[in-house]
């Protein structure tokens, strides 16, 4: 009874998102107050109905309702119960409905927050906001249903992939979608001031906390990815330039770039134009994204679903959304002529470069994801392409943001000195050199990578505080430092995030050291410095899986450190085979282990890595997470200056 439920709320927000998409809008054209106001609550409605059917689908998995088809391919009666919840999303019909949920929340948060925006401009946005959900609910309802009862239940589940059984996936997703849906809200106020006929500085301080709230998210659910992929694939990397990787990354890098621009919107109103740009290019990404990821065009191990006919569908939704607002962009070109003028050397020149820099970068990961596609339909030929041209081509413009970013971030509005912005970070450039220096000094036959890494992490972290400090003033600077606003410190923290997250990465590449061997119990072997040793191998159950689990003493001098537990896990019931790694954390480096199989001649083949920052790349991310969330917690972001007098001087007559 509540599945049926569920799926009958599923309908009714469909057509309750009609409705909300098409009578606000005519209400905005006409200035009509009631027909405006019909927006509110048809989107506080949307969202209710559609969270009601998540609620229900989430209850069929937890009671283990095998009459509903997805519950039984997606999950089983012994699995643990977190694992029931995330499998509600662990597959392509459920992790639509997510995808729907969140795409209502975020109108009925514009709805419950957007009391200082004009009438007619909130009016549109949620019209516009809706009429994507109109795509996703026909997408859903149309391809994916995902309450289709099965006429015979079997007795049990299929299980839920044993990959996907895991801590870090299961909130990987939802924090993902909570960026990739969230991007949608900056592309409604782009559209809607369009249609408005407006982009000023008022728009510009109302779409930031929105693109902001996308990118944190988006931050979260990359590193929860990143860091899953890490410990949980067995292969001890991090990153690995996948399609559905990528497709993440580039709307984090628009989203970015958005953000910067946005600024020089609200501050200088200049750069309209590439900001109404960057706003529907980063949806527009997020949703080729869900195309690469649904559609089966592009291989991928984190592909959801191989199925033509849902792809061409996505593409559709892709077709009429980007294409009708980049239509509507180009119409509307006039209204979106810049007022401030700025010298080459200002904080805006500086923000243009970095705008640059982010969006040729996501443009680069672009070229490199389709091209095996584009390969295959135009000339016939089936090649990858790896880490090798990622590395190479995406490389240097993350060098060069790196090296700009502490000065652009430090250069004065419209007109400024670069010798004496300079200035104050000369001690900043002697510590990074001399940093990067030390570690070309004390490394032996390796690249540059690891010293570039060591001097680009202290210039971003050091140059960060460098500005912090700037901003206090001659007297009183460690009271002045507290009272700062919560957006400068939040600035500092993201951008010193960044710093530690490159020095990570390049720290991990360039001295990471691997040792392979089949090993007998009870001989102990070195690596990097480390004395390891088999001791016994068990099997162990688990609560839906079979185990293989080694048991490895860690030492070091003859100290120990600690004992680790590698495991091979076999789950009878999805018939697949998990490797679980056993990795000792610290600060400045991770041992990372790996049993395998047992050998003919005796012994147990195990892997071992030597991870130094390892744990810096994460550290990084969550920084910059903090960082975001800083400054989405300022009042000046929060609410938007100057937006209650524009409203009264746009007030809608009564007719």
């Amino acid at each position: 009874m509540i599945t049926e439920l569920g799926h009958f709320a599923l309908i009714l927000a469909f057509l309750v998102a009609c409705v909300q998409a098409v009578v606000p809008l005519i209400g905005a054209q006409k200035r009509w107050p009631g027909w405006m106001a019909v927006a509110e609550p048809a989107a506080n409605l949307q969202f209710l109905l559609t969270a009601f059917s998540f609620a229900a689908l989430t209850y069929a998995f937890v009671t283990s309702d095998f009459s509903l088809r997805l519950v039984v391919l997606n999950s089983h009666s012994l699995k643990p119960m977190l694992y029931k919840v995330s499998g509600v999303w662990g597959n392509h019909e459920g992790s639509m409905l997510l995808w729907v949920l969140i795409l209502s929340l975020f109108g009925a948060m514009a709805a419950w927050f957007g009391g200082n925006l004009p009438p007619t401009l909130k009016a549109r946005v949620l019209a516009v906001q809706s009429a994507i959900s109109v795509a996703f609910f026909g997408f859903i309802l149309f391809t994916s249903n995902p309450f289709l009862r099965l006429a015979v239940p079997p007795f049990d589940g299929q299980d839920l992939n044993p990959l996907l059984q895991d801590p870090g996936l299961a909130f990987h997703p939802p924090f993902l979608y909570l960026g990739y849906v969230g991007l949608s809200m900056a592309f409604s106020f782009a559209v809607a001031a369009l249609i408005e006929g407006r982009v000023d500085a008022a728009w510009g301080r109302w779409v930031r906390p929105w693109t902001l709230a996308a990118w944190v998210f988006l931050t979260i659910g990359i590193g929860l990815g990143s860091w899953w992929a890490y410990y949980e694939l067995g292969w001890g990397g991090f990153w690995f330039w996948d399609p559905v990787e990528n497709a993440s990354f580039m709307p984090w890098l628009l989203a970015a770039a958005l953000l910067h621009s946005a600024i020089v919107v609200e501050k200088r109103e200049s750069l309209k134009s590439w900001t109404i740009l960057l706003a529907i290019m980063a949806f527009g990404f997020s949703l080729i994204g869900t195309f690469i990821v649904r559609s089966g065009v592009i291989t991928s191990v984190h592909a959801f679903a191989n199925d033509p006919e849902r792809g061409v569908f996505i593409l559709a939704i892709l077709a009429v959304f980007m294409g009708g607002a980049l239509t509507l962009y180009a119409a509307r070109a006039g209204i979106m002529e810049a007022k401030g003028i700025f010298g080459l050397v200002s904080r805006e020149s500086g923000l243009v470069v970095n705008n640059i820099l982010l969006a040729v970068s996501a443009f680069v990961v672009f070229i490199g994801t389709i091209w095996p596609l584009i390969a295959e339909i135009a000339f016939e030929r089936k090649l990858s392409v790896g880490a090798p041209f990622f590395n190479m081509a995406f490389t240097p413009f993350m060098l060069v943001l790196g090296i700009i970013l502490p000065v652009g971030a430090m250069l004065p509005w419209k007109r400024a000195s670069l010798r004496r912005t300079i200035k104050p970070l000369i001690p900043v450039l002697v510590l990074a050199l001399a940093l990067g220096g030390l570690a070309w000094a004390v490394q032996s036959g390796r690249s540059l990578l690891g010293p570039v890494g060591v001097f680009l992490g202290a210039w971003l972290v050091f140059g960060a505080a460098v500005d912090l400090w700037g901003r206090t003033g001659r007297k009183d600077r460690l009271a002045r430092l507290m009272r700062l606003p919560r957006a400068d410190w939040g600035k500092a923290v993201a951008h010193a995030g960044l710093g530690i997250t490159m020095l990570g990465i390049a720290g991990l590449m360039a001295w990471e050291e691997e040792d392979i061997r089949v090993v007998q119990l009870g001989e102990p072997w070195n690596v990097a410095g480390f004395t390891l040793e088999l001791t016994e191998v068990n099997r162990v159950q688990g609560p839906n899986y079979f185990s293989t689990m080694g048991t490895m003493e860690l030492s070091k001098d003859g100290q120990p450190i600690s004992t680790l537990h590698p495991e091979k896990r076999q789950y009878p019931v999805a018939r697949m085979p998990t490797t679980e790694a056993a990795i000792d954390n610290g600060f400045l480096r991770d041992v990372y282990t790996v049993i395998g199989d047992p050998q003919d001649g005796g012994g147990w083949a195990v892997r071992v890595y030597y991870k130094p920052l390892a744990n810096w790349i994460w550290g990084g991310s969550i920084l910059m997470a903090i960082g975001g969330a800083l400054s989405l917690s300022d009042r000046r972001y929060r609410v938007a200056a100057g937006a209650r007098r524009r409203q009264a001087m746009q007030g809608v007559p009564a007719e």
